[in-house]
């Protein structure tokens, strides 16, 4: 058993690794970006992969890193795990669907409600009280879901018809256009000092530090770790000015 995630602020990280400490205090949980991920999946039968939802839908970096490897699925049993800041629909059944082109056997989805972690929008900004809520009723969810998969119950949130037609008229068809290839909008403000911080966590080696400043590159998957974690709040990507910086690893602190 192995966990694969795509992490921007700690949220999708730290809901995987809470249902595999449950399941099985032996498993481990790697991010999508390691040059050994696609390796790892490879000798291990069940996989649980977690990633954020986009707009209905799953991050281009996820979809790209499964057709990149798509002979490392055939025979693999994976379950699929979601956040989301308000609203997913079938954002676990993305996945399932292409994994499934790929030979792969869908045993369960679950999809989880976080705190949100846009960084540049007023969307979907709340009190960190409320916040901490949400997080304290994640946990709950996902202990409840795993106890249930000890039983060998595997939830299904997300991988039905209805789901997939939620997700499809509530969001995915209209924005299809943001999560159909990597981005190049990531914009960097006079504000940047050049400390290097966002290129080093970059998932995607998108920014690099070029006489003394950050430069964003074409291949932004939209995780937004670096503009949560900017220390001078020079990044930005849908909106123009930071609005509160979300962390997940330090908000709960």
């Amino acid at each position: 058993m192995i966990g694969l995630f795509l992490s921007g602020t700690g949220n999708t990280k730290h809901c995987l690794e809470l249902l595999l400490h449950i399941l099985d205090d032996n498993a481990v949980s790697i991010p999508i970006e390691n040059e050994q991920a696609a390796k790892l999946v490879s000798k291990h039968e069940i996989i649980f992969l977690a990633y954020p939802t986009q707009y209905s839908n799953i991050p281009y970096m996820v979809r790209d890193f499964i057709q990149r490897n798509s002979k490392i699925w055939a025979g693999k049993k994976v379950f699929c795990m979601t956040t989301m800041g308000l609203f997913s629909g079938d954002g676990t059944g993305c996945v399932a669907r292409l994994l499934k082109k790929y030979g792969a056997k869908i045993i369960g989805g679950l999809q989880v409600k976080m705190p949100d972690s846009i960084s540049d929008s007023k969307l979907l900004k709340h009190p960190k009280e409320k916040n901490l809520r949400t997080i304290k009723s994640a946990d709950k969810k996902i202990i409840e879901a795993a106890c249930q998969m000890k039983r060998g119950i595997f939830c299904q949130e997300g991988l039905g018809i209805f789901a997939h037609i939620a997700g499809l008229f509530g969001q995915r068809l209209w924005f299809y256009s943001k999560t159909k290839k990597y981005t190049k909008s990531l914009k960097i403000s006079d504000a940047c000092i050049g400390c290097g911080l966002c290129s080093d966590i970059c998932p995607m080696n998108n920014i690099i530090i070029e006489n003394g400043t950050a430069k964003a590159q074409e291949k932004c998957t939209m995780c937004y770790r670096c503009i949560n974690s900017c220390p001078k709040q020079a990044i930005t990507l849908l909106g123009r000015k930071i609005v509160k910086q979300y962390q997940f690893e330090n908000y709960i602190s």
